[in-house]
């Protein structure tokens, strides 16, 4: 709707072809509202599509990955029992502790330290690092505690191709943890240690010093 004319004399107010100009100004700078699709509705369309993409994605590693990792161990270890408990031993206990002490360095420089961009970007390739170490061991439990037919295949594979490999898994395993216990209790140890020093050199510092003793 146009802006009413002024018919009045009255200088004070705009006249009708200053209010034209004003009116068809405003309308110019107006932005023009165009209505598009929620964005609450194509971002709840969006989860539900990668929901859907990681459910086909976990059904088909799920029925791949035991049988290709049975089968991979099988040609590694022939059969061996020697074979079965070494790679077993050595996958349970570097798949483990490396990924774990990892995990330490990410804690320590994302919540522990937390200062500066270096620290963050060293703690999130840390964690990155820790998981891509632990596949392994990851695909050896998609063996052991799956259900489905690839992880039965790959347990009739392990039993005949890989024998001890999975208990062998454990063993190193249960190392590796025990392993980093004691890394961290040093460190913690060591940590607490250097605080209290800090705090005796502090106090020593701030306490004040004894007047000298006057000569007879």
């Amino acid at each position: 709707m146009r802006p009413r004319r002024h018919t009045t004399d009255d200088p004070s107010l705009p006249s009708a072809h200053e209010s034209d100009r004003t009116y068809e100004a405003g309308r110019a700078r107006r932005p023009e509202t165009r209505r598009g699709p929620n964005k609450w509705l194509v971002r709840a369309l969006a989860v539900v599509g990668v929901i859907a993409l990681a459910v086909v994605a976990y059904f088909i590693l799920a029925a791949f990955i035991p049988r290709w990792w049975g089968q991979r161990m099988g040609h590694l270890i022939e059969g061996s029992f020697s074979r079965g408990i070494a790679w077993g031993l050595f996958f349970g206990l570097v798949c483990t502790l490396v990924p774990l002490l990892l995990l330490m360095v990410a804690a320590y420089r994302l919540v522990g330290r937390g200062h500066g961009r270096l620290s963050k970007t060293v703690g999130g390739l840390a964690a990155v690092l820790a998981v891509v170490v632990a596949v392994p061991n990851l695909m050896t439990l998609t063996i052991v505690w799956g259900a489905g037919n690839g992880a039965h295949a790959g347990q009739r594979i392990m039993d005949i191709e890989a024998p001890a490999f999975r208990g062998a898994s454990l063993a190193g395993a249960i190392v590796a943890v025990i392993v980093t216990v004691g890394v961290w209790w040093l460190v913690f140890r060591y940590r607490k240690r250097g605080r209290d020093l800090r705090k005796v050199r502090t106090r020593a510092e701030q306490a004040p010093s004894a007047p000298p003793e006057e000569s007879a």
